[in-house]
């Protein structure tokens, strides 16, 4: 669907598409109610409000990222509720979490507004272990958790720490994707670092399900 992005919102790309794909193929029940974090144009909400949630709420710490979405919604006639706030700060249970967070490994912290929407520390963790920390608190007895992000960002941590906190976790899609430009130019960093292997211009998109 056609969707409103304003300046500095993340575009909704591989990852996100993927993310959608699953969620399409593992529909929310009638009725769910759904938490879709780090939400940028709400693309993720929308599709799950779409495919049956009626109680969707998308989060984000960008101003335009909020607007985006409750520009979205209101073209698309869906019923997702936009909200200025980190993920961190969310109360309620939900039935299903979708996640599409920053994961990008970075040498440094960046001005660049944009960046803010990739960027998350050295090794690409910076907010998907306070995710996975937080999500049992965030599921209903039911609920489950959505995740997308890169391997390069550890897929095997992702999973550890999602079983630390007594969740069933398991990997339900991957995709393999050339490095596009951020991922480009720092391949020189991610080699250094030990992310990923010497001439590896390549990374697998994941998607983990985590479940209680």
């Amino acid at each position: 669907m056609p969707l409103v992005r304003l300046p500095g919102v993340y575009r909704p790309q591989a990852d996100t598409h993927l993310l959608a794909s699953v969620v399409a193929r593992m529909p929310p029940p009638v009725g769910a109610r759904v938490l879709d974090v780090c939400t940028g144009t709400g693309a993720l909400a929308l599709t799950a409000a779409r495919l049956g949630g009626t109680e969707v709420t998308a989060v984000d710490i960008s101003w335009r990222a909020v607007l985006s979405v409750w520009l979205n919604a209101f073209r698309h006639g869906l019923p997702v509720r936009a909200r200025r706030q980190s993920f961190m700060d969310t109360d309620g249970r939900f039935d299903l979490v979708l996640a599409n967070p920053p994961y990008v490994p970075a040498a440094a912290a960046t001005a660049d507004r944009a960046a803010r929407a990739w960027d998350a520390g050295a090794d690409g963790r910076t907010l998907l272990d306070p995710l996975c920390d937080l999500a049992p608190r965030l599921l209903a007895p039911s609920g489950c958790l959505l995740l997308v992000h890169s391997d390069v960002s550890g897929v095997d941590t992702t999973l550890d720490r999602l079983r630390a906190g007594g969740l069933r976790a398991e990997e339900v899609a991957r995709r393999r994707n050339p490095f596009g430009p951020v991922m480009h130019a720092r391949a020189a960093f991610l080699e250094d670092a030990g992310l990923i292997e010497r001439g590896r211009r390549h990374e697998d998109l994941v998607v983990i399900r985590a479940e209680r």
